[in-house]
């Protein structure tokens, strides 16, 4: 994310339900048991949509200001506008969600650009350790080199056949089941 991508954040931090995932953790909500032979971890609730969880900011990031940037310790820096990264390896890959938050969602259709063709347009150094993810309403987090490369990590475009919409990351967002 750079001050030029001229993307402004909307919406505001929601006190709410930060002060509700403070009360879950006091009364120990999620707290679960042995593990169940099914799917569903145990839990966790199923649902067929696909909840929102977020503190209220959801920038609105039109794809001709999109960029994604590979940098930091890397042998070639890589600033991707939206066309370029479309014209990247396209793959699908389905997962199961089963979010921190109880809930949980089979088979997720994702379609974008896997995570181990980035990392081979960017060339990580021997010395990297991490990726570190900056996003457009300022999160930040970061994962090791060796979970970003799994062979299934995406930075997905599209869910269950449509374009992501706004309220879950549009354009883009990283998906690594295992993470």
């Amino acid at each position: 994310m750079a001050e030029d991508d001229g993307v402004r954040l909307e919406g505001e931090v929601r006190e709410k339900l930060v002060r509700s995932k403070e009360q879950w953790a006091r009364d120990g909500r999620l707290l679960t048991g042995a593990p169940g032979a099914d799917r569903l971890p145990p839990g966790q609730r199923l649902v067929t949509d696909f909840p929102v969880l977020d503190l209220g900011v959801q920038p609105e990031v039109k794809p001709e200001r999109w960029r994604l940037r590979l940098e930091g310790l890397v042998e070639e820096r890589q600033a991707l506008d939206w066309d370029a990264f479309m014209a990247l390896p396209q793959r699908d890959f389905v997962n199961d969600i089963h979010c921190v938050t109880a809930w949980s969602r089979y088979d997720n259709r994702w379609t974008g650009v896997a995570t181990r063709d980035l990392l081979a347009l960017c060339r990580p150094r021997p010395e990297a350790k991490h990726v570190v993810f900056h996003s457009y309403d300022g999160y930040t987090t970061n994962v090791t080199l060796d979970a970003f490369a799994a062979e299934d990590g995406l930075v997905a475009h599209s869910w269950n056949g449509a374009p992501l919409e706004r309220v879950h990351g549009a354009p883009a967002r990283v998906v690594l089941p295992r993470w």
